[in-house]
């Protein structure tokens, strides 16, 4: 009897301990058009102009991701296509999506009890995004620039502007020999320039990841106040 309530302690103590650090995530769209919002772990889910989803994520999850896509078209069957971020053909993803797509990653619970998350245009960029903690007691971050618009005619692509390293498939820009084997670039500053708080390049590190308590939630708003809101078909028009 005893050894019964001991096991019963021990597991309601390890589920209280998970779920205090766990964390919630708010993934709400502001744009005036459909985003069709993917998460791994976590699915997919249509987000219409104002709609949310909110996601609930086990403490210790690492290279985690949020994103969006555009242009979608999916049957009864949740079959489809995304003209960005799509993942599989499916909207419910099961891994990662397709550049060019604006991530939002985090890894949570980790060295020092503490969360991981930055935004990520190493896959270039699709929509702006604003990825911020709701709770914890530190700062947000979010790229809001008018990227697609201004976007480099070598990285230009329907709905996104194209990360180099797709584009080009060399080590200067997909730094795939190691670390310290590549740097900035002139494509990689035209993102830093437009978001500083933002991942430019694979190696950059060193400004890009920023810290909370485990605990904390989050919430990612596509589109969010004082974002460019261009409509979808302008910027499939400068790729032409």
């Amino acid at each position: 009897m005893m050894i019964t309530s001991l096991a019963h302690f021990l597991l309601f103590f390890t589920l209280f301990f998970i779920s205090a650090h766990a964390a919630t995530f708010l993934i709400k769209n502001e744009c005036s058009y459909t985003v069709w919002a993917a998460a791994s772990p976590g699915g997919g889910r249509r987000l219409d102009r104002g709609q949310s989803w909110t996601l609930n994520v086990p403490a210790g999850t690492t290279m985690a991701r949020i994103w969006g896509r555009t242009k979608c078209n999916f049957d009864g069957s949740g079959r489809g296509h995304c003209q960005t971020g799509d993942c599989g053909g499916v909207l419910q993803c099961k891994g990662w999506g397709s550049p060019p797509n604006t991530l939002a990653e985090y890894a949570l619970n980790q060295f020092g009890n503490k969360d991981f998350f930055d935004i990520s245009l190493v896959d270039g960029f699709n929509i702006p995004m604003d990825f911020s903690p709701t709770s914890g007691g530190c700062r947000g971050i979010r790229c809001t620039a008018d990227i697609n618009g201004q976007c480099p005619k070598e990285l230009r692509t329907g709905g996104g502007c194209q990360n180099p390293c797709t584009v080009f498939k060399t080590n200067e820009y997909c730094c795939t020999k190691g670390q310290g084997s590549c740097g900035p670039t002139r494509f990689s500053r035209f993102f830093k320039d437009r978001c500083p708080d933002a991942y430019s390049y694979p190696q950059d590190d060193p400004t890009s990841t920023f810290t909370c308590p485990a605990g904390t939630n989050y919430r990612v708003v596509f589109c969010p106040r004082g974002s460019p809101h261009f409509p979808l078909e302008m910027v499939g028009a400068m790729t032409e």
